[in-house]
């Protein structure tokens, strides 16, 4: 019997790993959910979760048949979800960060080690370019097959409310769910390879033999220049990312930053590990993903794009992360400060000396020297 088993059913997790288990005919869907009014929703449907799916010029939907969830935090529930650990072959994560990768491992961990020699794949869709191994340290033991994969998720996606659903016409999760999933219709997911992943059968999953510079492509690419686009759309009080197409001159300033700050530095960087890193092959990966940034039919809103600043403003992620990578291979940053000196505004305010000593906490980790070099460049010091 062939078991897939999710953990969390967010976006993500229907939008891909879901969408790919039920086309790749698995005898059993298990997914582990601590919200039970969505397990119940699902359950009491018969099992059947449909997301709605945002194409150039239509929404669609997809239903996905034969799923069964179960809450970790009652007894009952968990130990099905160690069974079902126990006999998968493959399982996927898409929680909101590594660090709810603890109370999931002690689950996971207990149903590895009732199979201890069966052959697993693992896919981690946290956005965190060591998701893998962070949940393979939190597993703690050591299962010779089981394979833990990292991923580069470039597919955009988000919940959309009961009430949203209504009014654009699309569909809930199912009777009850009291949300939607609106997902885009872009489906190549890369993750990680290890040996006899061609023989998986989770559709949609592109393995790549290396895969970190397209998590960097991801994380100081597209992440940045889709929340460099959404700072400047909240500047200018709109609501949606498809919105931002019809100010002037603001999508070719995306464009200037995102092939001549971000791709110009990945280029250099990575030259040589893939065609994406060359300029053409940048420019069109630019080129199309600011149009799928500001498709209409996803109804992307600004405010989830520009949430959880202290994250988006820490050392390694999309604002300063990749100002600081685009700076190493000697080439300006000058409209990622821009968009930076705004989200820095934002959470800390006005005054300067707030803003440093707010954005020296969130760095804690990193060598002070290097701290005051980047407060420099940011406040032109």
């Amino acid at each position: 019997m062939k078991i897939f088993v999710g953990v969390g059913l967010g976006p993500i997790q229907t939008g891909i790993f879901l969408s790919g288990a039920a086309k790749g005919n698995f005898d059993r869907i298990v997914i582990a959910e601590v919200d039970d009014k969505i397990k119940e929703a699902v359950n009491n449907s018969g099992g059947k979760v449909t997301i709605n799916i945002a194409a150039d010029d239509h929404v669609y939907s997809e239903s996905y048949p034969n799923v069964e969830v179960y809450n970790p935090n009652v007894a009952t529930e968990r130990a099905k979800l160690i069974a079902a650990a126990s006999a998968a072959c493959e399982l996927a994560t898409a929680l909101p960060s590594v660090k709810f990768f603890g109370p999931t491992a002690e689950w996971m961990r207990e149903g590895f080690r009732r199979s201890p020699a069966e052959k697993r794949f693992i896919y981690t869709a946290e956005n965190n370019n060591e998701a893998a191994e962070e949940l393979e340290k939190a597993v703690a033991e050591k299962f010779p097959a089981t394979y833990y994969l990292n991923t580069v998720v470039g597919k955009m996606s988000g919940v959309v409310s009961a009430e949203e659903c209504r009014e654009l016409g699309l569909k809930e999760l199912c009777p009850g769910a009291g949300r939607g999933h609106l997902v885009e219709a872009f489906n190549k997911i890369l993750i990680s390879s290890c040996p006899g992943i061609e023989k998986r059968l989770v559709r949609d999953l592109n393995a790549k033999q290396y895969l970190y510079p397209f998590e960097e492509a991801k994380l100081y690419g597209h992440n940045a220049i889709h929340f460099l686009l959404g700072t400047f759309g909240r500047r200018q009080g709109r609501e949606y990312m498809s919105e931002l197409r019809s100010i002037k001159g603001l999508m070719e300033k995306a464009e200037k930053a995102f092939i001549g700050e971000c791709g110009a530095a990945l280029c250099k960087k990575w030259a040589g590990a893939d065609e994406l890193f060359t300029p053409p092959g940048f420019r069109n990966y630019a080129e199309n993903l600011l149009t799928r940034m500001t498709n209409p039919f996803l109804k992307d809103a600004i405010s989830r794009i520009t949430r959880d600043l202290p994250r988006k403003l820490s050392w390694n992620d999309r604002v300063i992360g990749t100002i600081r990578l685009v700076m190493s291979q000697g080439i300006e940053a000058n409209i990622l400060r821009e968009g930076a000196l705004l989200a820095i505004a934002e959470e800390f305010g006005g005054d300067k000396a707030e803003a440093e000593k707010g954005l020296k906490a969130l760095w804690a980790e990193a060598p002070e020297a290097e701290q005051d070099a980047a407060l420099d460049f940011l406040f032109e010091k």
